[in-house]
């Protein structure tokens, strides 16, 4: 029975914010999210990076080594996104995004938090740091179907992860002031990500249900699935391996179709809204099971 409450409290707070978000939207279906994609891309997505990674005593040789399983996990995504868009005939660069880069960040990080307290957190934000900055930089390649490496200087997380393995690799510590500021910076973020999750489930609408099953499974079903390969290819154990299995196991992350929106087909963008709201909705059911399974053999 202390598993089962453990999961409710681990999850609660995500669902709960999210479904605070969903009756902002409902009340007020012209709801404006601009604003916060804009601070997640300038300022919470690095604050995030700093301090999920400088107060968690997290070493370099740790980050390093995630921060590689994330290279793989996320290739491996890609892989078999490919095959899948392939099958379906859909465009498998646009339509990409969705199916490599799950809401790691802004989801996974609170998640593995209340699972596994400030090391798990720690663990989850160098596999999510990889993703963030994607988001901002590969994710915008994808839809736009061009390379501009104008976007990687420019893109403020980039950075944020330099500054934050200087600090690890030279076992510098953040001074408190920054960490205080980051800290309120970040948690901000969360909060109006999962809130403007649950506005998103009121506006995106599913144009293709079959396809964004399809899609969904391959997201949350798969993905997991991935992950608990290379938990084993790779022998790892502990609260560590837990971590990697619930980043593994997030829905599709809002920002690609916010990013999707701003430089994509209206077509490619009503795929992706369609399977971030289905792959939403079927990890209600997922995440649970796999935290289950995460806190019950990675403990």
């Amino acid at each position: 029975m202390g598993i089962y409450i453990k999961i409710f409290e681990i999850l609660f707070p995500v669902f709960f914010i999210i479904v605070i978000g969903y009756i902002v939207g409902k009340k007020n279906p012209n709801f404006d999210t601009s604003f916060t994609t804009n601070y997640a891309a300038n300022f919470g997505t690095p604050s995030l990076i700093i301090f999920a990674l400088t107060s968690t005593e997290i070493t370099f040789d740790i980050f390093s080594e995630y921060f590689i399983y994330a290279v793989i996990l996320l290739t491996a995504f890609a892989i078999v996104g490919i095959i899948f868009l392939a099958v379906m005939k859909k465009d498998y660069i646009r339509e990409l995004p969705p199916f490599i880069l799950p809401n790691t960040g802004n989801m996974g990080i609170p998640i593995c938090l209340f699972a596994y307290g400030k090391l798990g957190m720690g663990v989850a934000a160098a596999i999510s740091s990889l993703v963030v900055f994607f988001h901002f930089t590969l994710n915008i390649f994808l839809a736009k179907k061009e390379f501009d490496f104008k976007i990687v200087v420019k893109s403020p997380s980039f950075y944020a992860i330099l500054l934050t393995i200087t600090f690890l690799y030279f076992e510098i510590d953040m001074p408190q002031f920054v960490l205080n500021t980051v800290m309120l910076l970040a948690y901000t973020m969360i909060v109006l990500i999962l809130m403007s999750l649950g506005i998103a489930l009121t506006q995106l609408k599913v144009f293709s249900l079959k396809n964004a099953l399809i899609s969904s499974i391959c997201r949350v079903i798969v993905g997991p699935i991935i992950g608990f390969v290379i938990i084993n290819i790779f022998n790892l154990s502990g609260f560590s391996a837990g971590v990697l299995l619930i980043q593994s196991s997030m829905p599709s992350a809002i920002l690609c179709y916010l990013v999707g929106s701003m430089y994509s087909p209206k077509e490619i963008v009503d795929n992706i809204s369609s399977m971030i709201v289905v792959s939403t909705l079927m990890s209600l059911v997922t995440v649970p099971i796999v935290v289950f399974f995460s806190l019950k053999y990675f403990s």
